[in-house]
Parts: C-alpha cells; structure tokens; sequence
C-alpha cells in the first residue's frame, strides 16, 4: 500500500491552516496605521482592554459594536473594576485624528493608567544613515583690480 498520496495531502492541509489561522486571529478589519521603528513588545500581568474604531466609525470592545456613549460607560465600569488595566486604541488608518480623538480624550478622563495607540510596522523602510558633513570650501571672488 502506497501511502505517498496520503501523505502529500496531509502536509497541503498543514499548509493551509498554517497560513490560515493567523488571518482568523483579528476580531474587527482595520487597516492599522504604520511606523518604521516599532517599539519591543512589553510582558504585563494584565491583559490591555482593546477599543477598536472602525472605518466606518462604529466602535467595538471585545468584538461587541458600542455607540460612544456606551463604549465610554463600559470602560468606565472595567476601570472601576481593574483600576490598572490598560488600554490598546486600534484605528483604521483612513479615519481622521478627529474621529479618533473623542473616544481618546474620553477614555482618558475615564482615568486609564496608559492609553496605548496600537499600529502595524512599515515594510521595506531602511532608515539611510545621516549623510556625512561635507565642508564647503568658500568660493573664490574676483579681486578687484584691472
């Protein structure tokens, strides 16, 4: 019995879930703004509450969509519950500072320890090394004389 067929398509499947599972990990699609240097990620005992803003401007905390009002009362009960938990702010790129500010300044009057402004990193960027000073030489001046 030839078990090579058998085998082939099990490791196709492996494949495909391996490039499929990470997809499925995102809750609501937002189109992250980028940065080019990212900071290291940082270990916390507790897990950050995560606001998403949608390009549509529909909020959603813990995949649940919330009006303003209402996302504002549900954090406000999560930090009188875990007064040091933080907060992750995820917002699609094409949104406006704006749009995004309300529920940020709102957050912040909630009294959240650390707001933190999630991104995705830039491809391809490399950061070209400052160029060297090249000291200029003044330019000769015609003297006057004849």
């Amino acid at each position: 019995m030839n078990v090579t067929p058998l085998v082939d398509v099990v490791l196709v499947l492996l494949i495909i879930f391996m490039v499929v599972a990470p997809r499925m990990d995102q809750d609501v699609q937002v189109d992250l703004p980028g940065i080019f240097n990212p900071d290291p990620e940082m270990e916390t005992s507790v897990d950050p509450l995560k606001v998403t803003v949608a390009r549509s401007g529909e909020y959603y905390i813990n995949d649940q969509k919330y009006d303003l009002d209402d996302a504002i009362e549900l954090l406000s009960s999560e930090h009188a519950t875990e007064p040091l938990r933080r907060l992750v702010l995820r917002a699609d790129a094409k949104l406006t500072y704006g749009q995004v500010r309300e529920i940020f300044s709102r957050a912040q009057k909630v009294g959240f320890p650390g707001i933190a402004l999630m991104v995705g990193e830039r491809a391809g960027h490399k950061t070209a090394p400052p160029a060297p000073a090249v000291a200029q030489e003044p330019a000769m001046q015609p003297q006057g004389g004849a």
